[in-house]
């Protein structure tokens, strides 16, 4: 068993001590990535907390990684692999992924209460958290400012099988008490500005640890008050990864992840005649009739579809990209092999 003292404060675990079992040589340290910055991090190591220097690798917040002193300067030497990651699409044109979390066991999709509640973006991030292979618990926030907590929770529930639904108020201390009865290993809060992550952090860390805003008056929207993931120890235990507001949500490969969000129409889906039903007005669909019988409500149809539509785009622009930057590198092997025949004439 490694000597941790520092790290199991931070998630350290007997199954994360096996992941490092053939890593640790040559005067190597296991340690745990709080935040990543641009070609450095702050992790914790056994003995307390390094600034590290970050040469060649793709780092996020959560990450198990070993550290070594290279050049005079703590350096990150290995990624250990990650057992969960939180993935979306990236906002760049390229098609790539960005992990927002790493090594999570909990997502909580932080909504909240004094405004329109959006089923479609929790939908969105429900799927990322499945598909990310984690547990997903859906926060509603804000709950002192609530005109009708019940339709809420009712909404929310049948649009999250699977996942617990719960409503708090971190200025009241609602629902607080069963939120963190629910909580294990590392959680990560996912969600749009103004949703009060960082004010529920605050209360789940039981110290004002991260800086809050309100929402602005004139359009509702919150401000970007987290503008780095960072990683925290909880003092009920276990760890907490606060992110910024996330304006967009854009999935990458989340097919599985899809289907556990819409378990209820994957369901009607089997019962349909055809296999490659499109749910419009085939004979025999079951979807429809659901929808028809008042079983699954329309827009939760659409909203499937919308996501099935969107992921499958992604992989088509990916799967171009893969063949495009293989082409490019086919074609400059190519080059160097006909200037070595040239050479040899």
């Amino acid at each position: 068993m490694l000597e941790t003292n520092q790290l199991g404060r931070y998630g350290w675990t007997d199954a994360v001590s096996t992941r490092f079992i053939h890593l640790l040589h040559d005067e190597l340290v296991p340690a745990r990535v709080l935040r990543v910055d641009r070609g450095e991090c702050d992790a914790i190591t056994p003995t307390g907390q390094v600034r590290a220097r970050v040469l060649d690798l793709q780092l996020c917040t959560g990450d198990w990684v070993t550290i070594g002193d290279r050049g005079g300067a703590p350096t990150v030497v290995q990624l250990v692999p990650r057992h969960t990651a939180i993935t979306r699409s990236s906002a760049s044109a390229r098609s790539e992924a960005q992990v927002l979390a790493a090594n999570v066991d909990t997502v909580l999709v932080v909504t909240a209460l004094d405004g329109d509640v959006d089923l479609g973006r929790i939908e969105r991030m429900l799927a990322l958290a499945w598909e990310g292979g984690a547990q997903p618990v859906v926060v509603l926030t804000k709950a002192d400012a609530a005109e009708d907590i019940d339709d809420a929770l009712v909404d929310v529930r049948s649009v999250a099988p699977g996942a617990t639904v719960l409503a708090v108020s971190a200025a009241t201390g609602e629902g607080l008490e069963i939120l963190t009865a629910v909580l294990d290993g590392t959680v990560v809060l996912i969600g749009p500005s103004g949703a009060g992550k960082s004010t529920l952090a605050n209360a789940l860390l039981g110290e004002d640890r991260l800086a809050t805003n309100a929402v602005r008056d004139v359009d509702g929207k919150g401000r970007h008050t987290t503008v780095h993931r960072e990683l925290f120890p909880l003092p009920s235990g276990g760890t907490l990864i606060d992110t910024p507001g996330l304006r967009g949500v854009g999935l990458w490969d989340a097919t599985a992840g899809i289907e556990k969000v819409f378990s209820d129409v994957e369901g009607f889906a089997e019962l349909c005649r055809f296999n490659d039903c499109a749910h419009n007005a085939e004979p025999g669909c079951a979807v429809v009739d659901a929808i028809d019988r008042g079983l699954l409500a329309p827009r939760r149809l659409e909203s499937y579809r919308k996501l099935v539509r969107e992921n499958e785009w992604v992989a088509s622009r990916t799967d171009a990209r893969m063949r495009a930057e293989r082409t490019r590198e086919f074609k400059v092997q190519t080059r160097a092999m006909r200037e070595v025949y040239r050479s040899r004439r």
